[in-house]
């Protein structure tokens, strides 16, 4: 039987089944409450509170400005409506990398004040103090390997990665590191669809791809992106299923219409 059909709540646990069974996990982001109701129903499995909100929430050409009050204030807003969907944190830049203390400190405010399920943290090998630290707590991780966008400053470029073999293989040795440690899935962005595969099938944590191929054990996509609220960035693992800032401006227009040619509010609509 499906264990997608038979759950009411998304759990880590859920999620290994999912993996086990060969079930692909759907997974998108959210930051406000609204939004995060119609995509909790819709059937999603995972909604991450994605820093990339200093992007579409904020207009930040980068993740790095958002800070950690900022995330918690999304995340709280998320979970407040979710019922269903198991709700991911992205723990922001600054906040543990090079500092495990400060990292626990992090980890444990957010996951106190916004109710969240786990949190994420981008980095492999040069962060797993910090991601050891934060399990000791009990607090589920979810990884980040690939394209890391809180290190764009350092690439200087968001190409896609490990197309070397040197790269590939720290890759897969920092997913088999973050899967021993006790991560319970990981993300790869932007990563030949050959490597996302490779990884999926080496590690028995679930591995979330965003242009990483099929052949992970589920997707991820930014919202604002796959409805077409934002409309400048379109990489070719991007699918738009709408294109909602063509709707959204032309309700607008048309209700500015409407005011100006003094057709709203009708006798209907008033009191």
């Amino acid at each position: 039987m499906s264990v997608y059909k038979e759950i009411k709540r998304v759990t880590t646990h859920v999620l290994s089944e999912m993996k086990l069974k060969g079930e692909k996990i759907a997974m998108l982001t959210s930051y406000d409450f609204s939004m995060a109701k119609l995509v909790d129903q819709a059937g999603i499995d995972i909604i991450l509170v994605g820093d990339s909100a200093s992007n579409v929430m904020a207009g930040n050409e980068t993740t790095l400005p958002i800070t950690l009050d900022q995330m918690i204030y999304h995340g709280k807003s998320v979970v407040r409506a979710v019922t269903r969907a198991l709700v991911v944190v992205d723990m922001p830049f600054g906040t543990y990398q090079g500092n495990s203390l400060e990292a626990l400190n992090s980890a444990i405010k957010i996951m106190k004040v916004t109710h969240a399920d786990a949190v994420k943290v981008e980095g492999g090998k040069e962060i797993i103090e910090s991601v050891e630290r934060i399990l000791s707590a009990g607090i589920p991780v979810m990884g980040h390997l690939g394209l890391m966008p809180q290190s764009i400053n350092k690439y200087g470029t968001y190409t896609v990665r490990a197309k070397e073999e040197v790269e590939a293989q720290k890759l897969i040795e920092d997913a088999l590191l973050l899967e021993a440690v006790g991560c319970f899935a990981i993300v790869l962005e932007k990563i030949p669809a050959t490597l996302g595969a490779k990884v999926a099938q080496t590690l028995k944590i679930p591995v979330i791809g965003i242009g990483a191929g099929g052949e992970v054990d589920g997707q991820v996509l930014v919202l604002h992106d796959m409805l077409g609220i934002t409309q400048t960035f379109s990489p070719r693992f991007l699918r738009r299923y709408l294109n909602l800032a063509e709707e959204i401006q032309g309700a607008v227009n048309n209700y500015v219409q409407d005011v100006k040619s003094k057709d709203f509010p009708n006798e209907k609509e008033q009191y």
